[in-house]
């Protein structure tokens, strides 16, 4: 028997889909592997970038069901969080500059 999956790639290109035949035993790290073999080495960072299936982190020796989406998460370059906090923090002005608060 074997399994149908899909692993998808964040590059800063953008998303790259690859369809695989995996036996039912196969890990997400098998996947990667023959997923490499057909996209090449230059398409994520296969060694070390997180893996999930569905938005759901899974580490590499999970096995995956038939018709899942493997997915390689690439770093992000700033944290969202603290770019909004910066983003507010200048945008506010000094409660001194605004005056006396209304009721």
């Amino acid at each position: 028997m074997s399994k149908r999956c899909s692993v998808a790639c964040d590059t800063p290109a953008g998303i790259i889909l690859c369809e695989l035949d995996l036996p039912d035993d196969a890990t997400i790290a098998v996947a990667l592997r023959a997923a490499r073999r057909a996209l090449g080495d230059s398409a994520a960072d296969w060694e070390h970038a997180v893996t999930g299936i569905y938005g759901r982190v899974y580490a590499r020796a999970h096995i995956p069901a038939d018709g899942d989406r493997i997915e390689l998460y690439r770093r992000l370059k700033v944290d969202p969080r603290a770019k909004r906090r910066a983003r507010a923090a200048r945008a506010k002005p000094n409660r001194a500059e605004r005056g006396p608060r209304r009721a």
